[in-house]
């Protein structure tokens, strides 16, 4: 089987094998796009027509061979993705919004005085502090934001959550446990776990990140920013099914996030977005083997240790303007996850 590529962290592919799980050196066939019948291990046949496609060379790239039947451009009829009703009562149901209106004033009100206080945070002698996201001010640009988001979500099939889930077969909670990090975590400080909480109640109140997630045809679903977002910035948190890793080595997904690296091996946990998630799992990476690719960095995936719970978060580490597509290195320390055909 097809070793797994996470987020973060992953393992070496091995064999090459056809889309049907088997060996294959794919003699004979060579890629449509590009006419080359060169790295064979990357050459998918399409169940359709048996016509050879690079994932690499697809649009948008397949880093992984997919499970089951694959119909390649030839036989697939690919079209936009269909977009989510603006319409604010199923916006409002679709994420489970808070309708008590009056409560809902009465925390704005609270948070605004906060995110004045926040704003004015700089660099500290001793640490920088994060920044809670500043959302749009009129709310039928935060229903866009929010339609654009559901439109990904509906368009793969996955459930809309802003936390961590754990559920039966999984890794239960208690696995969960930054202590078996290797090497250690470092543990969110009260007033970053304060602006994360803030985070939080924002989203569910409907005042989401300034963000939109637009479909691009090499890319695929991406997000970009929908006004200026400061360094240092909390944009989301990555969510979905909490997993061990053991469970997840043949699995053919290319969102999944390391969520706990441990010093055994047995007891390392992925989080895993493909039935629930959130905009996390629509972010890019960037190409890292490339100079350009890395200048397009524009957050920084980091792990905590949140009340004795391992979580992750995607943060700004720089000033990203409106218009600019957001992007963070998909790999830790050992380089391994294939960003080498990365646009």
């Amino acid at each position: 089987m097809v070793a797994l590529r996470k987020r973060t962290r992953a393992l070496k592919p091995q064999m090459a094998i056809d889309n049907s799980g088997s060996e294959s050196g794919n003699d004979g066939v060579c890629c449509e796009e590009c006419g080359s019948g060169h790295s064979p291990a990357e050459l998918l046949l399409c169940d359709g027509c048996d016509k050879g496609y690079h994932l690499f060379c697809l649009r948008p790239i397949l880093v992984n061979v997919p499970k089951g039947s694959w119909f390649g451009p030839c036989c697939s009829k690919q079209k936009k993705p269909k977009s989510f009703p603006l319409i604010q009562t199923k916006i409002v149901d679709f994420f489970r919004i808070q309708r008590n209106a009056e409560v809902s004033e009465k925390m704005n009100q609270d948070n605004r005085k906060r995110r004045k206080r926040a704003s004015g945070l700089v660099m500290s002698k001793k640490r920088r502090r994060m920044l809670p996201f500043s959302p749009s001010e009129d709310p039928a640009v935060r229903l866009k934001q929010m339609a654009s988001l559901a439109t990904a979500l509906t368009a793969t099939g996955t459930e809309f959550s802003n936390k961590l889930i754990y559920r039966p077969g999984m890794a239960p909670r208690e696995a969960n446990c930054p202590d078996y990090e290797h090497g250690g975590m470092q543990v969110l400080s009260k007033e970053d776990f304060e602006t994360l909480t803030l985070c939080k109640s924002m989203m569910e109140r409907g005042e989401c990140p300034p963000l939109m997630v637009v479909f691009d045809p090499q890319e695929g679903f991406t997000v970009e920013a929908d006004k200026l977002i400061k360094d240092w910035t909390i944009i989301t948190e990555y969510t979905g099914d909490v997993d061990y890793l053991k469970n997840r080595e043949n699995d053919d997904g290319d969102s999944i996030m390391t969520l706990l690296s441990a010093a055994d091996p047995s007891k390392s946990l992925v989080i895993c977005p493909d039935k629930y998630g959130n905009i996390a799992r629509y972010i890019n990476g960037i190409n890292n083997h490339t100079p350009e690719g890395r200048k397009k960095q524009n957050l920084k995936c980091v792990r905590f240790d949140v009340n004795g719970e391992s979580r992750v978060l995607l943060i700004a580490n720089r000033d990203i303007p409106k218009g600019e597509r957001l992007y963070y290195d998909y790999n830790a320390y050992e380089n391994e996850y294939p960003t080498e055909h990365f646009v």
